[in-house]
């Protein structure tokens, strides 16, 4: 077998020609959809917030899984409402990407500028601004040691790192976006977090916020960093060492992109923010409605298997590296 496939999980059944676009332009979000999904992370955050200000430690800690829980949630409603696919209305994609901004620590608008980038430019790895950290390098001995480190302890510094550099590092971001226009809802828009954020810390004091959302937001940071480390790292990609290249097409962004395959009910809670390979090939489809797609893409593996494999990595190796030098079939 060769080491640049990985195996899907189990035998093709749906077809291997992929449906046109055109095919499947009938998978479009509902607004009765969005407000279902949405109002169910609503409950869960709120009976997560609730368990996590109780006396008992017992209902302390099941109250910070449940709000890690409802982050990640919310994390995948942030992506669907960048995409203008949680909700047929885009005012309400609007309102409610903004609620989920919140929880995801990410400014609305600076999710989908640089997430409409990171889907045109799928495939360069040094043109993706959401890939171009992890491009191939020579590392310094202590940035190789903080890697290998934190990968093996399971402290989320990719995730922590991929917001700051793609949605909060201004600098960077005003070099993406040249036009003033951008420039000005950018600013606005990470001073809003800002303000919110202070907002929120002053009411309930750094005390009372640290004790509802600390360990929930560190957990929730590590199931993100998975599922945002499981999309395209280690697969092999094109660098254009500053040529003008030419995006691939959609249909042809699935061979740099991985589908993690969950259990069904968990997949579907997320908004089957695994399936990252149908999800590039057709965009426009919400989550909630990607797996009605019938076709298998390639780069599919059961998801517990893939953590497993790439925690027994070493990190620097993992996120630099990609599998047609080390081997690895992850």
């Amino acid at each position: 077998m060769k080491p640049d496939r990985i195996p899907p999980v189990e035998r093709h059944a749906a077809p291997r020609t992929p449906p046109t676009p055109a095919s499947v332009s009938e998978l479009r979000p509902s607004n009765a959809a969005g407000a279902l999904v949405s109002g169910a992370a609503v409950i869960v955050a709120a009976a997560g917030i609730w368990l996590s200000t109780r006396d008992s430690a017992v209902l302390w800690v099941a109250g910070q899984i449940t709000l890690a829980f409802a982050m990640v949630q919310w994390f995948a409603l942030l992506h669907e409402c960048g995409h203008d696919t949680l909700f047929r209305t885009s005012a309400w994609n609007a309102l409610v990407g903004r609620f989920a901004a919140f929880f995801s620590v990410i400014p609305f608008h600076t999710w989908k500028r640089v997430h409409a980038r990171h889907h045109t430019w799928t495939g360069w790895q040094d043109v993706d601004p959401t890939t171009a950290a992890l491009v191939p390098r020579p590392l310094h001995p202590a940035e190789r040691t903080l890697t290998d480190v934190c990968w093996k302890l399971w402290i989320p510094l990719f995730s922590v790192l991929y917001r700051f550099n793609n949605f909060w590092n201004l600098p960077r971001l005003l070099r993406l976006f040249p036009k003033s226009a951008d420039r000005r809802r950018i600013v606005v828009s990470l001073a809003a977090m800002c303000g919110a954020y202070a907002a929120t810390a002053a009411f309930l004091g750094p005390s009372q916020l640290l004790r509802i959302g600390g360990v929930a937001l560190l957990l929730a940071l590590a199931a993100e960093e998975l599922l945002l480390l499981s999309q395209h790292t280690h697969i092999p990609q094109h660098l254009s060492r500053g040529d003008a290249v030419r995006p691939f097409p959609m249909l042809e962004q699935e061979v740099f992109t991985r589908t993690l395959v969950f259990p069904a009910w968990l997949s579907a809670s997320w908004l089957h923010i695994d399936a990252h390979g149908l999800h590039h090939m057709y965009p426009f489809v919400p989550g909630y409605r990607l797996r009605e797609i019938a076709y298998e893409p390639q780069n599919r593996i059961d998801g517990w298997t893939w953590v497993r494999r790439v925690r027994a990595m070493r990190g620097e190796v993992f996120l630099f590296q990609n599998r047609l030098r080390t081997g690895e079939i992850v």
